[in-house]
């Protein structure tokens, strides 16, 4: 009777390993339950794709995309990619560039091809570019002909330069002959041979070379384009 029980009770342990479940993956290897997405302080949780700001979008009144940062206080200072973009082509702060029907305008060019008595997106010289900026953005009216344009402005020394005012260059033997917009830290827009509607820098070698002078548009200038 003694070894009978002994055999029993071997049996009993066997039949309860054996109707334990078993957890495993469908290879039939072990897993164990983990949380899917990790919480720390606060309930702040984290994704290795993507990070929430408290920073909301927001769209100005032009459908112009940017976003509000708080800078001072409760004052906010709204940041535009356009700004960012142009802020790191001139080198400057981008809180510096906050004229954003200038920038706007120039963004809406630029890369146009260089065409000798062009107007247009297919192609725009360097007179009829300056013109038309002046017209849209500060409200203007030029010559068409640059060596016009230097005629009718008030003609200011490089150090003295400022936002809005043309710059001549004298590329020809022919005087005043090529023209652009100036924007700053020696950096103006204008519709170059090579790169069409682009911007350079007055320092550069050649433009430092040829260089001419700086004009400033006459308030109330109604000059017409093409009288």
């Amino acid at each position: 009777m003694r070894w009978i029980s002994i055999i029993l009770l071997a049996l009993s342990i066997c039949s309860c390993q054996a109707l334990k479940p078993v957890i495993g993956n469908k290879a039939g290897t072990s897993t164990t339950q983990r949380s899917s997405q990790p919480q720390f302080i606060e309930n702040i949780s984290t994704s290795p794709y993507a990070v929430k700001s408290s920073i909301k979008p927001f769209k100005s009144t032009n459908n112009i995309v940017s976003n509000t940062f708080s800078m001072e206080g409760n004052s906010p200072v709204i940041i535009t990619p356009i700004q960012f973009k142009y802020a790191i082509l001139m080198d400057v702060p981008v809180e510096a560039l906050n004229n954003l029907k200038l920038f706007s305008f120039i963004d809406d060019w630029y890369g146009t091809p260089y065409r000798f008595g062009g107007s247009t997106k297919d192609g725009i010289d360097c007179s009829a570019f300056s013109g038309s900026l002046m017209t849209n953005v500060f409200g203007v009216g030029l010559p068409r002909m640059a060596k016009d344009q230097y005629n009718v402005c008030e003609h200011v020394k490089r150090d003295n330069l400022e936002e809005g005012d043309l710059v001549f260059f004298h590329t020809t033997r022919k005087g005043i002959s090529h023209v652009g917009v100036y924007l700053g830290n020696n950096k103006f827009v204008h519709a170059s041979l090579n790169y069409g509607v682009t911007i350079s820098d007055l320092t550069d070698s050649y433009y430092s070379r040829t260089f001419r002078g700086g004009g400033r548009t006459r308030q109330g200038n109604s000059t017409a384009s093409g009288n």
